[in-house]
């Protein structure tokens, strides 16, 4: 296995220990300037995983670190893209659907990623260079890398072409744009159904086979994609922006993506 991937999943599982501590407790929450939700977890979360991610050398974004600088930034061939914890939202709720997300980006393009789901200890990694995406069920946070190759089981998209299309929404941002697409499938004769999840397990639902297709009309920054984006692309999906027609691209002088949608 890669060995940043390795660092990545290693990361990944400590952050996902720490955050479901705190989500034990009687947490308390913070509304930051841009009116999303923080807690305790994100916080410690964050620091784990710098403090595995540091040592690499390679150059982090994370939600919870400050921004650098684009004038810096844009000399960055290779980044770290994390989100401590994706989905504070439904942490908030305490219905298990966040998500730990690391990926490495070379050239504005997601390589590798993981996405761990703590509260069922679940992750998924991939190496998009490989085309290799795995999932595996983990029996505790410190399960080793040696364990967790052994448990891993290779991702697989939907590869039928039935008139019933399952669609991926949102637990929080299910919007109108959505629904119009829904109904655009609908007038070509599909039958449709929606899935919802929340956090970055939208990509996962379509790159195990668990659904067709997630349309995304409503805002995310790169740190809520790229590690979803590594997964999907290296079982052959796209992440296609609507605004270019061109797969989502990563450490851009505005980290915030436009709306995309999750195809073969």
């Amino acid at each position: 296995m890669n060995k940043e991937l390795q660092t990545a999943i290693k990361a990944s599982l400590e952050a996902g220990k720490v955050i479901m501590q705190v989500y034990d407790t009687a947490f308390d929450v913070e509304i930051k300037d841009d009116k999303s939700p923080l807690t305790e977890a994100d916080k410690k979360a964050n620091d784990v995983i710098n403090s595995f991610l540091i040592p690499t050398g390679i150059p982090i974004i994370s939600e919870e670190n400050k921004q650098t600088d684009y004038n810096v930034r844009k000399t960055w061939k290779t980044c770290w893209i994390v989100d401590p914890v994706d989905g504070t939202k439904e942490f908030i709720k305490r219905n298990g659907e966040f998500t730990v997300n690391i990926a490495l980006v070379t050239s504005g393009k997601p390589v590798l990623g993981a996405i761990y789901v703590p509260a069922v200890r679940t992750i998924y990694f991939a190496d998009v260079n490989k085309n290799e995406a795995f999932k595996a069920d983990l029996d505790d946070h410190e399960t080793t890398l040696e364990v967790l190759e052994k448990l891993a089981e290779p991702l697989k998209p939907k590869n039928d072409n039935s008139d019933r299309i399952e669609v991926v929404g949102s637990r929080s941002h299910m919007n109108q744009d959505t629904l119009d697409f829904v109904e655009s499938l609908k007038k070509d004769g599909k039958e449709v159904e929606i899935v919802s999840k929340g956090s970055s397990l939208k990509f996962c639902l379509v790159a195990e086979g668990n659904a067709d297709v997630y349309p995304r009309y409503a805002p995310t920054m790169e740190w809520d994609t790229a590690a979803g984006q590594a997964i999907c692309n290296a079982v052959g999906l796209q992440v296609i922006s609507k605004e270019t027609n061109k797969p989502l691209k990563y450490n851009k002088e505005n980290l915030l993506n436009s709306y995309f949608l999750v195809s073969k």
